[in-house]
């Protein structure tokens, strides 16, 4: 019996991202781990947060991917804060914000969570510190073989982890 756990992903990914995505199920696979994520593998009936909550009850982990899903190139954070206020000086990447949604649910939830964010995403679940857990770079396709063996190494340390919490121990 495989054992459940939480993607948060968002559902449309170009093809880079879709490798990325494909690279990390595969690790899941690895470890006998279903991948469960509302609009992919569960359909909601109810309202979508309240799915979120009611499948993250039935899962013994969580995967937070943070895929690029805008892309700003004009902008201005902190807008009429005069000793914070930014403009955007390079086009800036953000995730959908699902993933903070989906995130915030989960880690409520106690549930072990790896973290991964593509180049530039932050905010959030993605900023390190914020969790306690830390923020992995995103797998790409054809990464060296001693990036590939790093999250091998993560993964094998989490997945311990989802075990635990499957089987009840400490």
């Amino acid at each position: 019996m495989r054992i459940p756990v939480f993607v948060s992903c968002p559902t449309q990914l170009n093809p880079n991202q879709q490798a990325s995505r494909r690279t990390l199920l595969a690790e899941l696979e690895r470890y006998d781990l279903e991948p469960r994520a509302v609009g992919r593998s569960d359909y909601p009936t109810l309202l979508p947060l309240r799915e979120v909550l009611i499948l993250a009850t039935h899962c013994s982990g969580a995967v937070i991917l943070g895929f690029e899903q805008f892309l700003a190139t004009k902008g201005m954070s902190k807008r009429g804060i005069k000793q914070s206020e930014r403009k955007l000086e390079e086009a800036k990447g953000f995730p959908s914000p699902w993933n903070n949604l989906e995130a915030g649910v989960l880690f409520g939830l106690g549930l072990p969570m790896v973290v991964f964010r593509e180049e530039g995403i932050e905010g959030g679940v993605f900023d390190h510190g914020v969790t306690d857990v830390f923020v992995h770079k995103m797998p790409r396709r054809g990464m060296p073989a001693v990036e590939r063996r790093a999250l091998s190494a993560v993964m094998l340390k989490w997945q311990a982890e989802v075990r635990r919490r499957y089987y009840g121990r400490p």
